[in-house]
């Protein structure tokens, strides 16, 4: 069965028992998470929340990209978000890759370079502090009093929390 199938009647099975047709647009916490995209992190249960409670914000690596920062100046202007959480993680696919040798091999593959940035790292808790920083000096995030970020410890489940310098 092609998987698209599988995600019909999976969404069936979904549908079937829907309870959140009651939820808001807005969060409930007035909070926004911008996270990795990978599929061992399942946010919500991951942070203790609950369906309608915080926009999820995601990307591969959780990278403060443009386009993130579209997405939290929305969040904040027009839908009441207050809070940023940064949740990065340990063995992170983004730790493997380099940007140079990533590059060259687009090039070289299909005659031209990504005009992006992969945002590839080593440390993830460098990158965290890297991440708060970006959100400080945007211009476009005008809620900056309460931004924090972790790392999320893939063989442990738990959360560390990251200090900026």
């Amino acid at each position: 069965m092609p998987m698209a199938d599988e995600l019909i009647a999976g969404n069936a099975r979904y549908a079937a028992e829907f309870a959140d047709h009651d939820l808001q647009v807005s969060p409930t916490r007035n909070l926004a998470v911008v996270t990795c995209m990978d599929s061992r992190m399942d946010i919500f249960p991951l942070l203790g929340l609950a369906h309608g409670e915080a926009h999820i914000i995601r990307n591969a690596g959780g990278v403060i990209t443009d386009d993130v920062i579209r997405s939290l100046c929305l969040s904040q202007r027009y839908l009441g978000t207050r809070e940023i959480v940064l949740v990065h993680h340990t063995d992170c696919g983004l730790q493997l890759v380099t940007e140079d040798a990533f590059k060259s091999e687009m090039q070289e593959e299909l005659g031209i370079k990504p005009w992006w940035a992969v945002e590839s790292f080593t440390d993830p808790y460098v990158d965290v502090a890297q991440s708060m920083k970006r959100l400080q000096l945007t211009p476009f995030v005008q809620h900056k009093d309460h931004i924090r970020g972790f790392v999320y410890d893939v063989t442990i489940g738990c959360i560390n929390e990251v200090t900026a310098d």
